[in-house]
């Protein structure tokens, strides 16, 4: 809509953008193809330019080829369509659109955008600054950098509980706000869309799934674990495991191996892809705030976000490490050709990273130049040194470093 909106400003004739959300009961009845033959019979010449706007695009029957047939043979048509992205439309796109149309993911909002939906009182920062360009930043600036997100705080808070999502971020009723979430995700997208999409038979079985998911997010899922405690197969498990993670409602997180071989039996982590989907379904309101089990909970959620947002384009591995001897772990490992990057999420007051911790064990045995620290207070915000540790240890608080996050990855789509 405010793609049409703008094309009319620009001086587009109205009658030449067709808007089509395609999850319309009547739509799903026939083809694209029928739809466009009636617009160009009673709005529109059939060779004229044409602005085609499709929303829910995985309604439509066979919708790849027929978008592949207009780009291919009806070049006045521009189109922009929108839809949820499964392993099974991933693998359609890059058979039938390769040179035809680019892919853009939309995860849920960044608190950079989030705080510029709110029109909130923004922090005067470059607009090229990156989170690695932090541990190079003189002792002034840094202090300084930390006063002008000071402001940011309360809504960093807000963010954490009603999350990224467009329809709530203006809403001030959290009540409400949460509500909406839980009638969107667990009425619409687990009841309806899974079932139609993926042809889910038990959905109640999907929805525990959920729950459970909800109530040990960032924990490790062992498929017996979670079978028995729901009372259900592992199969069953394991393949709702996946769709979730089709559905773009869970993220996966392998180990991360330090031999080069892969890991046999991988014991996978999942999160959900936004904190606040936990909150609602959980009812959890602002009393969570005292509790710093939880906020370290709902933090390292939202930092991965972030984390996968930013680097989505260099398609690295996203992982986390646990040595099974010592039990050291670290939260959240990039990793690609160029770069090794770990996280670490200790939000709370006066964190303690050492020696002899994950991160430090890790960065050791991997010889890695650069890893994160993610902190409550700006009081923690800085290089730390650790004696005999090579590795450049940069602590940022979790709201400077999720907004230069979320920052970096809009300038990186423009």
């Amino acid at each position: 809509m405010q793609v049409a909106e703008e094309l009319t400003r620009r001086g587009v004739v109205p009658k030449s953008i067709l808007y089509l959300s395609l999850d319309h009961p009547i739509l799903k009845l026939t083809g694209l193809t029928e739809v466009l033959s009636v617009y160009h019979e009673v709005m529109q010449p059939v060779d004229a330019p044409t602005h085609l706007l499709l929303d829910e695009i995985q309604y439509a029957q066979n919708w790849e080829t027929e978008i592949k047939l207009l780009v291919d043979h009806k070049p006045q048509y521009k189109i922009l369509a929108t839809g949820s992205a499964s392993v099974l439309h991933k693998q359609k796109l890059a058979e039938s659109g390769v040179g035809r149309w680019v892919t853009v993911p939309m995860p849920t909002l960044s608190f950079y955008e989030f705080t510029h939906i709110r029109d909130e009182h923004l922090p005067e920062v470059a607009t090229g600054l990156r989170p690695s360009d932090l541990s190079t930043l003189p002792k002034p600036d840094r202090i300084n950098l930390a006063s002008q997100f000071s402001r940011l705080l309360p809504s960093f808070q807000r963010y954490l509980l009603v999350g990224g999502f467009p329809e709530t971020a203006r809403q001030e009723d959290i009540g409400l706000s949460q509500r909406l979430l839980r009638e969107d995700i667990v009425d619409r997208v687990l009841k309806r869309d899974m079932t139609s999409l993926f042809g889910v038979r038990n959905v109640n079985d999907l929805e525990r799934l959920f729950i459970y998911l909800c109530r040990n997010t960032g924990g490790i899922i062992a498929h017996k674990t979670c079978a028995d405690a729901l009372g259900t197969s592992t199969a069953t498990v394991a393949s709702h495991l996946t769709l979730l993670e089709q559905a773009n409602l869970i993220y996966r997180l392998p180990p991360a191996s330090t031999t080069g071989k892969r890991i046999l039996k991988a014991r996978n982590k999942y999160y959900l892809v936004d904190a606040a989907l936990r909150n609602a379904v959980l009812l959890k309101g602002e009393d969570i705030f005292t509790n710093a089990t939880e906020m370290g909970c709902i933090v390292e959620t939202t930092v991965l976000r972030h984390v996968f947002a930013y680097h989505y384009r260099d398609n690295p591995k996203i992982s986390y490490w646990r040595d099974s001897t010592t039990q050291q772990e670290v939260d959240i490992i990039v990793e690609s050709p160029a770069y090794t990057i770990p996280f670490e999420v200790k939000y709370k007051e006066q964190p303690s990273v050492g020696l002899n911790s994950g991160l430090a064990a890790y960065s050791r045995l991997m010889r890695i130049p650069k890893a994160f620290v993610v902190t409550k207070s700006a009081q923690d915000f800085g290089p730390l040194n650790l004696p005999g540790l090579e590795t450049t240890i940069m602590q940022v608080p979790a709201h400077i470093l999720t907004y230069l996050l979320g920052q970096a990855e809009r300038l990186l789509w423009e």
